[in-house]
């Protein structure tokens, strides 16, 4: 279902619809490139929260869900890194929902 660091083959990100879809029909949720998010990167509340956002301003972007470089536990939408938002590297992406 994601293309991760024990498919790395060509250093690069993979075409769409190459690995199967995940248990709701969607592909490419988790690998292939990070997701940037729009929220700042900071320590969440200790306190239940239902979709929390982090801070209202920062220095660092989230990112989530793995890319072909990293290792399998690394793939989940859970896992959350962060970039500074002028960042380039060819494993960062998004993901458009219509």
């Amino acid at each position: 279902m994601a293309w991760y660091y024990e498919d790395f083959e060509t250093g690069t990100t993979h075409p769409v619809k190459t690995k199967s879809p995940n248990e709701l029909g969607i592909y490419d949720m988790s690998g292939n490139v990070l997701e940037w998010c729009q929220d700042w990167y900071g320590n969440y509340s200790s306190s239940s929260q239902t979709n929390p956002t982090g801070p209202g301003t920062g220095s660092y972007r989230v990112i989530r869900g793995g890319d072909w470089g990293n290792y399998a536990h690394r793939c989940r939408s859970a896992d959350r890194g962060y970039y500074t938002p002028d960042s380039g590297y060819n494993g960062l992406g998004l993901r458009l929902a219509l």
